[in-house]
């Protein structure tokens, strides 16, 4: 990463991963350079793909999500992965999949209303996709802290 993006494109990043809805104007003057500049620098950052779509961060709890799951997707065969996968992209409830390695192919994790709804969701919309063996689910208490990745800043 320090080969591709300065010291300034790195503290634009870490200024935007903490506040997605800074005011450029303010950004550029924190910064202390030229709200032109970090125009073009954050121009350059979206055009790299480093910047992705700057989204608010809903809290599932207040919106009514009462359960929380880690569920391991074990697959038959690693050539339906791609298949189950756009599948389980149409179950809104899933916020979240990931390829993994092991036994277990994927990791999605599942916010949903509460428990008798999350077990509708792995029994009657994961567990009969094509290609799905079995699944493996671990309940999250509560989520103790979430952050974005780190950007190292030389000072």
């Amino acid at each position: 990463m320090e080969n591709q993006f300065d010291a300034l494109d790195l503290r634009i990043l870490q200024e935007l991963s903490l506040n997605a809805r800074i005011a450029f104007s303010t950004l550029a003057e924190n910064l202390k350079v030229s709200n032109s500049l970090i125009h073009q620098r954050v121009k350059k950052l979206q055009e790299s793909n480093v910047l992705e779509q700057p989204v608010y961060q809903l809290n599932a709890e207040v919106l009514g999500y009462e359960s929380s799951a880690f569920t391991q997707i074990m697959v038959s065969n690693a050539v339906l992965i791609k298949s189950i996968i756009s599948e389980l992209e149409t179950i809104p409830e899933i916020v979240e999949c990931t390829n993994i390695a092991g036994r277990y192919a994927l990791l999605v994790r599942i916010q949903a209303k509460n428990n008798t709804h999350l077990r509708d969701v792995i029994y009657d919309r994961i567990q009969p996709i094509n290609g799905i063996e079995g699944t493996n689910t671990t309940f999250a208490f509560e989520t103790s802290f979430r952050r974005p990745i780190s950007v190292y800043v030389q000072n």
